[in-house]
């Protein structure tokens, strides 16, 4: 029998794990770069990760020509065991957000900044959430990536032009991160987000996880105890615990009641309510999944009714597919759509 909080990882992720490459990325009218930026947020990390993460950035037709332009920016979070070199067609996958943001603009979006971050970790992926074993990843996106981005490329700095996107666990993180700062992004849309609900049931006997003790035998794990792994790291770290450095929810087969509590403070269901307040300061709220990504599904229902309730404006849409099959067409007639209408922007000027 799988062990419950395996059963939950495996619904929350999307598999494609890969390197970082370095090469020419392939595009359409728009013009990509990758870049590396340093995060003095994820200094330290007892993960042992490199705090200078690359970066890959799409930049709009217009964007070399029209000089004197400033462009609005939406952050876009990949999801667990990927990374942004698969997403910007270096490594070929179910996406290519490059190619969708240019066909997009042939369905009526506007030319926009849009920006990856490579949170590939040593346990293949960051949560995007705060931790002295991954580092601090929140504080890099909202600190160290926003600034960096405003400084070297014309956005218009401020949160009224910022959105904050996502798939899987990077669905997650928007969710997270958007609730959290309000004065940083003003619009997020998460498509497929994983890890919504704490599901963290006791069961009796050990998790495949506990028998992991190195590096080596992580990356021979089948994908649901490297996702408990990754997840304990983010979300139940303990330093004093090597080598991980953390607490798994299981210890010689036995519930940890502290853990478990420690992972389900961390799923934005039972962050939403405290976070209501910011939530209504956003300019706008979307999130959708796929029928066939039934357990997804089903916790953004959830969220739904109660965003309902509390009679907070969102988009929120159930449409035919799974995980990862309908990824490619909504980034191409949904995501960046709303993000048009929603965003502000400058007028052009030539």
């Amino acid at each position: 029998m799988r062990h419950p909080i395996v059963q939950i990882c495996l619904l929350c992720f999307c598999a494609a794990a890969s390197s970082a490459q370095t090469g020419t990325i392939p595009t359409g009218v728009g013009t990509t770069e990758r870049i590396k930026v340093h995060g003095r947020s994820l200094e330290g990390n007892l993960e042992g990760d490199s705090p200078d993460r690359h970066v890959s950035i799409y930049l709009p037709p217009s964007y070399k020509t029209s000089t004197n332009r400033r462009y609005p920016v939406i952050y876009f979070l990949h999801g667990y065991t990927d990374s942004d070199d698969r997403w910007f067609g270096l490594v070929k996958s179910f996406v290519n957000l490059p190619a969708g943001v240019d066909k997009s603009l042939t369905q009526g979006a506007r030319e926009m900044i849009v920006v990856m971050p490579n949170a590939y970790t040593r346990y293949a992926g960051s949560m995007y959430s705060s931790s002295v074993v991954t580092g601090d990843w929140e504080a890099y996106i909202t600190k160290d990536l926003v600034g960096y981005i405003d400084s070297h490329y014309r956005t218009l700095p401020n949160a009224a032009s910022r959105g904050l996107a996502g798939h899987s666990m990077g669905g997650y993180g928007t969710m997270r991160i958007g609730m959290k700062y309000p004065r940083v992004f003003s619009s997020i849309y998460a498509l497929s987000p994983c890890c919504m609900i704490p599901n963290m049931a006791p069961a009796a006997g050990p998790s495949k996880a506990e028998d992991i003790h190195t590096i080596e035998e992580f990356n021979k794990a089948d994908f649901g105890t490297k996702a408990q792994l990754a997840s304990a790291a983010v979300w139940s770290p303990n330093p004093k615990n090597p080598p991980f450095f953390f607490d798994l929810p299981t210890k010689d087969g036995q519930m940890q009641p502290l853990v478990v509590a420690k992972w389900a403070a961390n799923a934005p269901l039972a962050m939403v309510d405290q976070y209501m307040g910011n939530l209504k300061k956003l300019k706008a709220i979307a999130f959708d999944a796929g029928d066939k990504d039934t357990g997804i599904a089903e916790t953004i229902r959830t969220l739904d009714g109660i965003l309902n309730g509390y009679g907070l404006p969102h988009m929120f849409e159930i449409y035919e597919g799974t995980h990862v099959s309908g990824i490619q067409d909504r980034i191409e007639t949904k995501t960046m759509q709303f993000f048009s209408k929603n965003l502000a922007f400058e007028p052009a000027r030539h």
